[in-house]
This record gives C-alpha cells, structure tokens and sequence, in this order.
C-alpha cells in the first residue's frame, strides 16, 4: 500500500502535514475514499483559529467537510460493487434511532454532535473512512472537482426545500458567497418571477446575474426594497444580515436563515416579526433529503459549482488556503485543496 498524507490541526494554530505508512482500513458498514477535492470554507478557519464554537469541535483533528472522490475499499459487510464509484458523502455522524433521526432531521441528532472534519477525521486527506450509508453517489461522468462543492450545495438544498418557492414568486437571496450563488441556481429553477442578490461586491453580484438572478444589489441599494419580497434566503452569516433579510420580506413572507454569525451579532427585532407574520426557518447542516435533492441537481445540470471555484492548491498549501478564505479578497471564490 502507497503511504497516506492528511493535514492535522493539532491545536489553534498549530498543524502539520502527517504521513501514515499505509492508508485507513474501513471497519465493518464503512468504505474508504480516495479523495479528489475538498473545500475550504470559513468553519475550516474558526477550526485553524480557534474560534468554532466549544463543542463542535474536537483537537486534534483532521479537517475536510466538502469532497468528493472514489470508493477505494470497502470494510466488512459493505457492498463490494461501490469500489470505483464517484462519490461524495454526508458529514453528519447522526445515531440513525433517536426520534429526531427517525424522522429524517439528522442535523438535529439528540446523541450529540459528530461531523466528519469537525470531531472525526476529515478530507484534507488523501484517503477519508465514513459510514458507507452516508454516501450519495454520482454518475461516471461526474466532474469530481465541481462536486466537492456538494455540501454546501445540501445546505443550499435544505434551506430550499424548507422555503418551498413557488413559481412567479419574488425571490431575494442575500448573501453571494458559495452559498449564496448556489441558492441562486437552485432558487432560479423554481421560476420566481423576480431573484435579486444582494451583495457589496461586485464580482459576485455579476456571477449571481449569470446563475439566473434578475438583479443584483449593494446592501444600501436593498434598503429600498423591504418590505418586497416573498421569500428571502439569507446566506451570509454577516453582522446584521439576518435582520435585513427579516426587512426584505412582505407581510405574511418567508425567511431562512443559512449563515452562522459570530457572537454579538445585530438581533432580529420581535415587534416586526409579529406585526409582519414572518415564517422564519434556520438551517444547520443538511439531512438525507436534501443531499439527495442536490445531487439530483447536480447530475441535472441544474446545479453548476465548477465556475464557483477560483483557487486549488496540494495539501502542503493548507495554511495559504486559509488565509486566502480569510483574506476578503472579492476575487476569491472557492478555494479547493487536492491531494
């Protein structure tokens, strides 16, 4: 066997890039992956600073929630027929018998949090081990690199299938980070009758007009349009973007919440809320629904992650991939680290 490199934050601030004589053996129901790709986001950042919330996470670690990649092996038990298949997979480690996971909410296991690259090693790694009842495989002429961007695609497709769109409704989406551009495709297949995205940049409030969104606009150019529309996603996890995506609604309107803030972030004023009759939904992760919702999408075409991605780098590069997801460079987008 070939050796077997992964990156390991030992502690805040601390990681090194370790080498294993020999790749992971997959247990019994597990399979083992030869990763293709996987992406850097900001919950990779707070895991490198220090700065995720206490619980969810667990040092040392081996960071790596978005891949994709290959089935290489398989552990007792497990469908020898995955070997070769292209794939991607969930990150959360639900019980699968708790009330929560029998009703497929997975996100909201009572057993307690464990999510690959968080608390179990991750896919900063040449090889990644998983529950084989986790994966969502692709079809043979999958774009791996394009499909490493299928979990922040699940939680775009969680909080799309909680929103229920409807068609000729208007549509504001704010937030044009990965998720946010991601919610613009699959919100631009509902047919609303008007998708705006709001941003202060303007390099991704170019690419939302490519994905299907009718406008795009600056937060100060938004302000006079509260009160407009029928459903708003909010995507950014910003200061006061959970308010304002509160504002954008009409009476009786809907409202998802996608992005995580730092503490001390701008609250939602409950007068409005209920004077308004908002519906307001948070999502968190995504359940089996919604991975398969966008892995349909993907193999559909309807979801186009390739053009999202602006950096990839070899494992070696970890430390430069954060500091560039860190750096607010408007022409970053998606940064990929390839073993």
């Amino acid at each position: 066997m070939t050796e077997a490199r992964s990156v390991l934050v030992e502690a805040p601030g601390r990681h090194r890039l370790v080498t294993a004589a020999a790749p992971p053996e997959p247990g019994p129901g597990e399979v083992r992956v030869a990763v293709h790709a996987a992406g850097v986001c900001a919950s990779d950042r707070e895991v490198y600073e220090g700065t995720r919330a206490e619980g969810y996470v667990r040092y040392p670690v081996v960071p790596g929630h978005e891949w994709s990649g290959t089935v290489a092996a398989v552990g007792p038990g497990t469908d020898p027929a995955l070997v070769g298949r292209k794939t991607t997979g969930e990150g959360f480690r639900a019980c699968g018998t708790c009330d929560r996971c029998r009703t497929g909410e997975t996100s909201l296991c009572t057993a307690g949090y464990e999510e690959t690259g968080f608390t179990r090693p991750g896919a900063f790694a040449d090889h990644l081990v998983l529950p084989a009842r986790l994966l969502h495989l692709l079809p043979d002429d999958a774009d791996l690199t394009a499909a490493a961007l299928l979990e922040p695609a699940a939680v775009v497709a969680a909080a799309v299938l909680r929103a229920a769109p409807r068609a000729a409704e208007r549509v504001a989406v704010v937030g044009a980070g990965t998720l946010g551009l991601l919610a613009v495709q699959l919100l631009a297949a509902a047919s609303p009758a008007e998708l705006t995205a709001v941003d202060p940049r303007k390099r991704p409030g170019e690419q939302a007009r490519a994905f299907g969104a009718h406008h795009a606009a600056t937060p100060e150019e938004a302000a006079g349009l509260h009160g407009r529309f029928d459903l708003v996603v909010e995507t950014a996890g910003a200061p006061g973007t959970a308010r304002d995506a509160c504002l954008l609604a009409r009476r009786g309107g809907r409202v998802v919440l996608t992005g995580l803030p730092a503490p001390g972030a701008h609250g939602i004023d409950p007068v409005h809320l209920a004077v308004s009759q908002l519906t307001v939904a948070g999502v968190f992760g995504a359940p089996p629904a919604a991975w398969a919702h966008a892995t349909r999408a993907f193999a559909a075409g309807l979801l186009r992650p390739a053009a999202l991605i602006t950096h990839q780098l070899p494992l070696e590069s970890f430390g430069v991939a954060v500091e560039l997801v860190g750096s607010g460079d408007p022409e970053v987008g998606k940064v990929l680290l390839k073993p």
